[in-house]
């Protein structure tokens, strides 16, 4: 009877056949695009191209001339910088804005509306917004002057010692309410139990928030701090809307290091050798987020 039970059974292959035969042009899509046009930057990124690919592979010549390029250099300063205040402050902000609007106040809708109208805009659109009201001629420092203030001085866009500054800014003012969106999502996902407790026990709301709310939401905050980080090695077009590298090379970011090279000054190979540089950079940080989410919990 078990020999009849289990010959009757469908092969395990033909089961969900039809979402198995759906998913084909996906799976061929990331394994023949992703995947093959992954290697194959990688590969030419040894090589002496210039206009167009060759195969004439020179070993790592292309890395020592990209880490000896001043412009490489000034673009991952800008990275870390850029990257490491945008981390902080849109959590920061995100949580603090979630956990306000999570106090069920009046008119809630309309503030997570506004807060999150600035990320259905293009970076292009906010890095000529922000480029305008940083503008000192008829931005924010002008409007502030006009009301007596004249030795006000606020031109971050304009001071290459700062300039990277203003590019976070318009980062933070559209990135913060997806951000917010997501943390409170988290906060919602609460057992209202758990609140009820602390208030019971006598436990002030800032602990609580530390000490409990905190270490629960931990897959939100991994999720959220994946999305930011993706987000903030691939800048570029705000980049080039707000100060197109300027002043000099003083906002240069890696992400338009890429591009210049690969389809202004047409060097291909250095281009490759950048682009697997900001590869490799997704890496380390998708992989221990793939460790943490998937690897490294106990299966039962």
């Amino acid at each position: 009877m078990a020999g009849k039970a289990r010959s009757g059974r469908p092969n395990q292959l033909f089961r969900n056949l039809n979402s198995k035969i759906a998913s084909i042009p996906m799976i061929l899509t990331a394994v023949v695009i992703f995947l093959g046009g992954t290697v194959w930057t990688v590969i030419y990124s040894f090589t002496n191209s210039k206009l167009l690919p060759r195969a004439t592979f020179i070993g790592f010549d292309q890395y020592e001339r990209l880490w000896a390029a001043p412009r490489w250099i000034v673009s991952i300063q800008n990275l870390a910088i850029y990257g490491i205040l945008s981390l902080i402050f849109s959590l920061v902000i995100g949580f603090v804005l979630a956990a306000l609007m999570d106090q069920k106040i009046r008119f809630e809708n309309t503030f997570r509306t506004i807060f999150l109208y600035p990320f259905a805009l293009s970076f292009i659109v906010t890095g000529l917004v922000w480029q305008w009201l940083l503008n000192p001629e008829f931005g924010i420092q002008s409007v502030v002057r006009s009301m007596g203030w004249e030795s006000f001085t606020f031109d971050p866009l304009y001071n290459s010692q700062i300039v990277i500054y203003g590019i976070l800014i318009a980062a933070l003012w559209q990135g913060t309410g997806l951000v917010m969106c997501l943390m409170l999502a988290g906060l919602r996902g609460i057992d209202e139990d758990i609140w009820k407790a602390t208030r019971v026990d006598g436990i002030p709301m800032w602990k609580t928030y530390i000490l409990i709310i905190i270490p629960m939401m931990r897959p939100v905050f991994i999720t959220t701090l994946v999305i930011i980080a993706s987000g903030i090695v691939k800048v570029y077009d705000l980049v080039v809307a707000q100060t197109s590298g300027g002043p000099g090379i003083a906002s240069e970011v890696p992400a338009k290091y890429v591009y210049d090279y690969m389809f202004q000054a047409q060097n291909l190979g250095q281009g490759f050798a950048a682009s697997t540089m900001m590869l490799l950079t997704v890496a380390i940080i998708v992989i221990p987020w793939a460790y943490l989410e998937f690897g490294g919990k106990k299966r039962g």
